[in-house]
């Protein structure tokens, strides 16, 4: 498990935060933040593929003095124990966020998700919609789509995808350049991102993340993620705000329509220069400061 002392000075200065951690009921040990005024209600933030709390980093600190926010690293992800073995599945990262958020006596949440934290966080959702207040979508999916880049599919083969993602790091790795466009991320930025992917172990769940997606009926994830999808009409008269980066190599403007569908309540706000990692992409944008000052 990698600690905040071990992550290099420059990425402790973005990244000012003590973790707790929390042992998942299969054993693993999870990485989280949980700050701002203690209560039973908090901002869950939930991070996809291949980053960690990391990502929610200035949103964090723009919240915390006003909610109490938990932001945990996925198993395998971030500063989370990266077991060999484990069950990387939508669903077992369903239930290790229901687990941490239970231990805590949360009883109501508010959700931030991004990536593949979308389908995580609205798995958790429909089990109990009565507890859930706002929405923020950043990027993210939470149904069914066989819209995928050639690229992430190409990192999805077996056995040459996993090749490709831990033994070349060419999943983490490009993401740095390829999830900006108005921007570069700085050195210390894009050494944040990487430094907990720094080997073939450490990059064990990103390779089986991007495996996880499930595109065929057969897929371990496929039914999971159907009943997450038939279940998304029951936050029709939730507070939902979209905000999404239209420069955004993998979900695209075809996933932004498929949310409308879904959530057609939603305040929608395209930023169209920004790409996937949207909150740094989009950190100078208004309307990124707006929904931190407006949740």
């Amino acid at each position: 498990m990698v600690t905040p002392n071990s992550l290099p000075p420059a990425v402790r200065g973005l990244y000012p935060f003590t973790p707790a951690v929390f042992t998942t009921p299969r054993g693993a040990r999870m990485s989280y933040v949980d700050e701002g005024p203690r209560c039973d209600e908090a901002v869950v933030m939930l991070h996809g593929n291949p980053t960690w709390s990391f990502f929610y980093r200035n949103a964090l600190l723009a919240l915390r003095s006003r909610h109490r926010c938990l932001v945990p690293d996925h198993i395998g992800m971030g500063l989370s124990d990266k077991p060999e073995a484990y069950p990387y599945t939508l669903a077992t990262r369903i239930a290790d966020i229901e687990a941490l958020i239970s231990s805590l006596g949360i009883k109501r949440i508010h959700l931030i998700v991004h990536d593949w934290g979308g389908a995580i966080g609205f798995g958790l959702a429909v089990k109990d919609p009565a507890r859930i207040g706002r929405i923020v979508i950043l990027n993210t999916a939470a149904f069914r789509s066989d819209c995928i880049p050639r690229r992430i599919a190409l990192c999805r083969s077996r056995p040459f995808g996993t090749w490709i993602v831990r033994g070349l790091n060419g999943f983490a790795g490009p993401a740095v350049t390829m999830a900006m466009h108005a921007r570069r991320l700085t050195a210390a930025e894009r050494q944040g991102y990487l430094f907990p992917y720094n080997s073939w172990a450490n990059r064990v769940a990103v390779d089986a993340f991007v495996k996880d997606i499930p595109l065929e009926p057969d897929h371990v994830s496929f039914s999971t993620l159907q009943t997450i999808e038939a279940g998304l009409g029951q936050f029709r008269s939730h507070p939902v705000n979209i905000v999404w980066g239209g420069k955004d190599f993998c979900f695209n403007q075809h996933f932004l329509e498929e949310w409308k569908t879904f959530l057609p309540q939603a305040a929608m706000t395209l930023l169209p220069n920004v790409g996937h990692y949207v909150l740094d992409d989009g950190r100078d944008e208004p309307a990124i400061h707006s929904l931190l000052n407006g949740l």
